[in-house]
């Protein structure tokens, strides 16, 4: 009972903190699920890493679609249920959201290049390409290298120093357990299926990041960010600064294999970007810093805060 009670508040908090004012249809469904007995107990009998909302949420539209607006959210997993679960065991939450390249860049741009960048947790490996979007910072915008590239929003505060070109890479490679390929439909069409029902904006640019991405597919290869990352970030050429950097990848590796990562990549020598929730990495900064933006991310640099951030890039606010 004490089980099924902390899923159901971890449902509700959802429902308050991440979806409430962003997406009313996934505050709704948290609060269904929350209030569904039965759910719930289906929900418990699979692996703890399988019981989160985004997952669920995305694997039941990917199934049967969006319920009916009178159709209660739990009732239509429910009756789908045993094709539902299938897609929960074999697929995870990689949301690949390049806007999260926004909050990346001027941190980026501090750093003297050419870089050779690394992402831990890359999916497809969206977020390999910074130098190939734009970027609308309200107050300065950057071109996309290519003509019909998108452009991401993201409001920066007067503090955020902006850059004024693109970083120069050299080299980029990402890992992840189960690398999304760009030239895969099926894969393309679950990478869609993440981002939430009413942000359609949001998804025309990550098509069209798709289809840059398709033209020069970023490298991502399988593997668990403690026993692969030193093997791959030896491939960097020399000459260049390694940049190792990951957003919304620690909270999915247990709190020992955090503090391992921290000390491998310190020992690499390497720079290292965080973009990640306050509770992911606690020492970083305090929860205070989020009281005006509790669902926001903490952007990082080498284990000390430096920005306040959209979780998929919508606002960069420096510290």
């Amino acid at each position: 009972m004490m089980r099924m009670e902390t899923l159901a508040d971890s449902y509700r908090t959802f429902a308050k903190r991440e979806a409430s004012g962003i997406s009313p249809t996934y505050e709704a469904y948290a609060c269904s699920v929350a209030e569904s007995g039965t759910l719930l107990e289906l929900l418990l009998q699979l692996p703890s890493g399988k019981q989160q909302p985004n997952l669920l949420f995305a694997a039941t539209r990917h199934v049967i679609g969006l319920p009916d607006q009178d159709t209660d959210f739990a009732r239509h997993a429910l009756g789908a249920w045993d094709a539902i679960v299938p897609v929960i065991l074999s697929r995870s939450t990689q949301t690949n959201e390049p806007g999260r390249c926004a909050c990346f860049l001027p941190a980026f741009a501090q750093l003297e290049g050419p870089l050779a960048i690394l992402e831990v947790g890359a999916s497809a490996g969206l977020c390999l390409l910074p130098d190939l979007y734009g970027y609308d910072y309200g107050r300065s915008v950057l071109a996309p290298a290519r003509q019909g590239g998108p452009v991401f929003p993201c409001q920066a505060s007067a503090q955020t120093p902006l850059p004024h070109a693109h970083p120069q890479i050299a080299w980029r490679a990402g890992l992840d357990l189960n690398p999304l390929d760009v030239g895969k439909d099926e894969d393309m069409d679950w990478l869609k299926t993440l981002v939430w029902p009413e942000q359609k904006t949001r998804r025309t640019r990550l098509e069209a990041a798709i289809e840059m991405a398709k033209s020069q597919p970023p490298r991502v290869i399988a593997g668990d960010l403690i026993a692969q990352t030193e093997a791959l970030a030896s491939e960097a050429p020399s000459g260049t600064r390694l940049v190792i950097f990951h957003t919304a990848v620690l909270t999915y590796v247990s709190p020992e294999a955090r503090k391992e990562f921290a000390v491998l990549v310190k020992d690499l020598g390497a720079e290292w970007l965080a973009n990640e929730s306050v509770r992911t990495l606690p020492d970083v900064a305090p929860s205070a810093i989020l009281e005006a933006h509790p669902g926001a991310f903490v952007l990082s640099r080498n284990g000390h805060a430096i920005a306040r951030t959209g979780p998929h890039g919508q606002f960069i606010e420096w510290l």
